[in-house]
Parts: C-alpha cells; structure tokens; sequence
C-alpha cells in the first residue's frame, strides 16, 4: 500500500506498518482495488438471470445447473442456462387463432456460462429442466437438439398459462 506524506513523498508500507501507525486525518492514501467479481454464487437452480456478454447478451435465462466450485473442464464458476433468443410476438384482440399461435412461439437457447457474465434479477422461474437438460446434452450436437426441443415445448406451455409474464418480455434497454 502506499501513503503520502505532507511532502508529498510515496511511502511503502507492509502490513506490520499499517496496523502500528495510526493514520492522522488529512493524509491521502492510493487505495488499491480487487478485480470485479460477480456476486452471482450461490445462484439457485430456477433464477432468472441476464446473460451480459456474447451471442446472447441482454436475453433472459434460467439457471438449470450451477457450479460454485468449477468442475474440471472448466476450473471458474459457472452455470448452464436455458434462455430466449427470440421472445413471442405483441397479441392483439382482433387476431385470428391461426395467427395468434404464429406469434406465441418462442426460440429457446442452452448454454453454459460463466458467473461474471451473468446477473440475477429477483425472479423466479419454477419450471423443472434439470430433467431436461445436463451436463452430457452438451456432448452431442443430436443431444443438444433434443434438448432445445423439449426445453422450447416447456417455455410455450408456460407462456400460454400466461404464467411469469415478465421473462416472456423482450428487455428493453
């Protein structure tokens, strides 16, 4: 750490200094910052996140698995996410049904994605995809496909029970 002195010299100080000598009041001191780490561990399977970088930033996600630790392959914090790509469409009154089904498709995604590109919201999304999706439908692109499938045929259930209303939303920002 290092301190300035009236004089304005830079002096160097270790631990053992800084706890003996009592900083009088009017000394200025270079703080030295820890690099940024997202306060997202201990994220719960079911939040909804916002993934801040990539492919999809600014979508919205549901974290299906976390992994505090890392695991081997990928020794940082992360998590798999299922998310929208592309949300369902405005609906109006006067549309038909054909129509109206048209516009209420959703283009699901699955990824796995570090913690600091992620931020949890206070929602909640209670839809049960760890069945759906784990760590090995990341394996095979066929594997993958399903998962996508079966996760797209969830999210439209959900949004025509008209059920979280909010993820269903595009962000506006």
């Amino acid at each position: 750490m290092v301190k300035f002195l009236k004089s304005g010299k830079q002096v160097l100080l270790n631990k053992a200094n800084r706890q003996q000598q009592p900083q009088p009041s009017g000394f200025h001191q270079q703080v030295e910052e820890e690099p940024h780490q997202a306060d997202t561990r201990g994220c719960m399977d079911g939040w909804v996140v916002l993934v801040l970088q990539g492919r999809y930033a600014g979508k919205k996600s549901v974290i299906v698995k976390n992994f505090d630790e890392g695991t081997k392959e990928r020794p940082y914090p992360h998590a798999i996410v299922a998310g929208i790509e592309r949300y369902p469409l405005k609906i109006t009154k006067g549309m038909g049904q054909k129509k109206v089904a048209k516009r209420s498709k959703v283009k699901p995604f699955i990824k796995v994605v570090n913690y600091n590109h992620l931020m949890p919201t206070r929602y909640n999304l209670d839809v049960d995809l760890k069945q759906v999706v784990s760590a090995e439908s990341f394996k095979e692109q066929s594997q993958r496909f399903a998962a996508r499938k079966a996760i797209k045929k969830l999210f439209e259930e959900r949004y025509n029970s008209g059920k979280n209303k909010w993820f269903f939303q595009k962000l506006r920002f």
